[in-house]
């Protein structure tokens, strides 16, 4: 008897244990994006061509690879032997104004982008009932939704990004920003949690759809990753 009790309390220590470490790992996971490394080039989640035919596998690869990674090793090098270097991402975005341009604008166009990458998929599924519920009493339904989502997307003049978020107070916001602006930075008249965005500079449908930006939005919405969306919202409304 004693034995089975030394086991029973061995076996819920084991079982404890590998809950916390389950709870810290996403912890970690749904935090990573404000403490992205810079330690190493983050490679993309997919194949080039995973997006065909709504976005194309030649569009993928240079916007991938020389437009995301020119602004990673150029924020690696405006932040280098400053008091930034190893500063996680979102406290730099914090007190951006301070920061300069160069970290600013490579900062933002390292983080965006991995952001976009993540929200991107074909196994998509759908907004989850919680953030249906929050889209419905924002916008009065999904379709609403997804027609201001889109406007500030292609009205957004210039280059920059259209983006939904979790505001303060928990509630949807949609907007846009400039450039490689980010709804954390707080120099941004949009702020609040990111949960989802699109790409709306040039480079990332021009091959594809040359100047027609509303047809790239359209196409968008049959790639969006509903299940990274509903985890980020989930965790912003915590």
């Amino acid at each position: 008897m004693t034995n089975f009790f030394k086991k029973s309390g061995l076996a819920a220590a084991v079982l404890f244990a590998a809950i916390t470490n389950l709870s810290c790992q996403e912890t970690k996971t749904n935090n990573d994006m404000e403490n992205l490394s810079t330690k190493e080039f983050p490679a993309l989640p997919y194949a080039y061509d995973a997006l065909e035919p709504h976005i194309d596998a030649r569009t993928m690869e240079i916007h991938y690879d020389r437009h995301h990674r020119a602004y990673f090793n150029n924020y690696v090098a405006a932040i280098k032997e400053t008091a930034y270097e190893n500063m996680p991402i979102g406290k730099v975005f914090a007190e951006i104004s301070k920061a300069g341009d160069a970290v600013k604008n490579n900062g933002g166009g390292y983080y965006n982008h991995v952001f976009f990458w993540k929200i991107l998929g074909k196994s998509s599924s759908a907004p989850s009932p919680e953030l249906s519920a929050a889209i419905n009493k924002a916008y009065g339904s999904f379709d609403k939704f997804k027609e201001t989502f889109s406007n500030a997307a292609k009205t957004r003049f210039g280059s920059g990004w259209a983006w939904l978020v979790v505001s303060a107070d928990k509630s949807l916001a949609v907007g846009s920003t400039p450039n490689q602006d980010n709804p954390l930075m707080e120099t941004s008249s949009l702020k609040g949690k990111p949960i989802l965005t699109i790409d709306v500079w040039e480079h990332a449908y021009y091959l594809k759809y040359q100047n027609k930006r509303a047809d790239y939005v359209e196409a968008f919405w049959n790639v969006v990753n509903w299940n990274e969306v509903n985890r980020l919202y989930k965790e912003a409304v915590k």
